[in-house]
Order: C-alpha cells, then structure tokens, then sequence
C-alpha cells in the first residue's frame, strides 16, 4: 500500500446522543463515498454534555454498550478502518471513566483501545475545565501497526506533551482526535500539530470539535492532515464536515532520507552537569 485515503470528521457535538450518532453516520458515509480507507471522529463526539457528569452517566463496559456497537457497524458497512473519537468506558472509580479512543477494522472488530494519558485543565477569562474531576488517566503507551502501518496515537491535550509521543518510538501516522477550547486552539493547535508531524518525520491525522455547542463551549475545529514535512493536505474550518486526502506512504521515506539525523539522534539518557562557577 502507497497511497491511502483518509479522512477526519469534524462534528459540533450536542447533548444528545441520538442527535450526534446520526450526524457521524452522516459525515462517514460522505467519508466513504470520497473514497476514505480509514476515518478518524473527535473527542467526545457522541456527547459535549450540559455537565462534565453527563458523559460518566453514558459510560460502558469495554466490549459491549450501544456507542461500541454503532462504531462496530460503521466500520463493516462502509469498509472502513474507523477510528472512533473518544468513548467513555466505566473505570474502577466511581464517578470517573477512562476516555478512550477505539480503532475498529473494516470487519468491526475492535482491534485497538488507547485510554487518554494527559488530562485537561484550564482557567481563562469566562472559562474553566477540569477533566480530573470525572476522568481517570491512562496508564500504558500506545504501541500499534495495522498493515505494516506504525500509528502512534494521542488524544487531545495529549498533543501537548512531544516526549510522550517520541516514547511510543519511530511510527508512520499520528492520530489524534481532540476537542481544544477556541481559546486554546487558536493560540497553539496548528503549531503543535505541525511541530509533531516534523519532529516525528510522520502523518499528523487530527479531528476536533469546531463551533459553538448547545453546553456553551465553544471548540476550535480545525481538522487537519499534515505530512511529515509539515506541509497542509487537507483542513477545515470551525464548522462540521469532513476532509478527505489521499496520503503517500512513500514521503515518509522521502522526508527521512534527507534528514536522517532527527530521528538517528533520540537521546536517551544523559547525566545532568551542572555549570562550575569560579571564586
């Protein structure tokens, strides 16, 4: 496989969960029908809930509930590796649930589950979050090839940690689903995602919430796919849609051998030395 179509849906996710299935369904039939291979939803698009509370109240066990089902599905009738936003799987603690990303192949088998690292915070002017308060940390890397593919994968603030990514090792495709705050994505999305997609010498896949939601929040959107010279192949605006391109595996090749040395030169451990001062 050269070259392989792919797509990022960008949703304005509601309350309702009824309302924002039928939505992706929608946007991924479109995906398909442009000829998308694999397709990547954003965080939380089944639910920006009024309260932080209202995702915990739809969590499901790993393996089975209604959400996993509809991405089981979607991925079978429309032949696609799906790539299914985040989902809210119950934890051990009461209250809280893992936020997780589920990738399903064209069988709808779930072949791969990653639960979100890096939890969110911020305080601005009018705006507060808090993902500690109803969402327990992920304890393990993502390490994960599907057809001689290496995929690393984030989840929203995630993005903001380059070490983390370098520690899941040398890969070809960064998927990231996320939903930045307006405020935060207009300062800093477009930068980190270039910046990881540069570092890494890889595909940088990311699919966010755009617009202005029922809860209040505002989300910045901007789906994008960007290749491993940090160029822009496809991307959106703040408004629901979908972005299709055809990416070629071969620039990754490209791109490494005339800069060998960003990824031949990963330090690893190194002793701190402290600088001696005379007198």
């Amino acid at each position: 496989m050269s070259y392989l179509p792919i797509a990022v849906i960008q949703t304005c996710s509601s309350t309702s969960v009824d309302d924002n299935i039928a939505c992706v369904e929608n946007l991924i039939a479109n995906a398909a029908e442009q000829g998308a291979k694999w397709v990547v939803l954003p965080e939380y698009w089944a639910i920006m809930g009024q309260n932080e509370t209202d995702k915990v109240e739809i969590a499901e066990d790993f393996g089975n509930g209604r959400l996993q089902s509809v991405l089981s599905a979607f991925a079978k009738r429309f032949n696609i590796v799906l790539f299914g936003g985040t989902v809210p799987l119950k934890s051990p603690q009461k209250g809280k649930i893992f936020n997780s990303l589920l990738t399903f192949n064209p069988a709808g088998e779930c072949i791969y589950r990653y639960d979100k690292v890096h939890l969110f915070g911020f305080s601005g002017i009018g705006e507060k979050y808090s993902e500690h308060n109803t969402i327990v940390s992920g304890e393990f890397l993502p390490q994960f090839q599907y057809q001689g593919i290496k995929i690393a994968q984030g989840i929203c603030f995630d993005l903001r940690f380059p070490e983390f990514f370098r520690s899941q090792g040398i890969f070809d495709i960064l998927i990231l689903p996320a939903a930045f705050t307006y405020t935060t994505g207009k300062a800093h999305w477009t930068t980190l995602l270039k910046a990881r997609a540069i570092e890494n010498q890889c595909f940088v896949v990311a699919a966010g919430q755009g617009g202005e939601h029922a809860n209040g929040r505002r989300t910045f959107g901007h789906s994008i796919i960007i290749d491993p010279w940090g160029e822009v192949l496809a991307e959106l605006d703040e408004t629901a849609g979908i972005a299709v391109a055809n990416i070629d595996l071969n620039r990754i090749k490209t791109v490494r051998r005339h800069l060998p040395s960003v990824l031949n030169q990963r330090i690893g451990s190194l002793k701190v030395k402290g600088v001696e001062k005379n007198g």
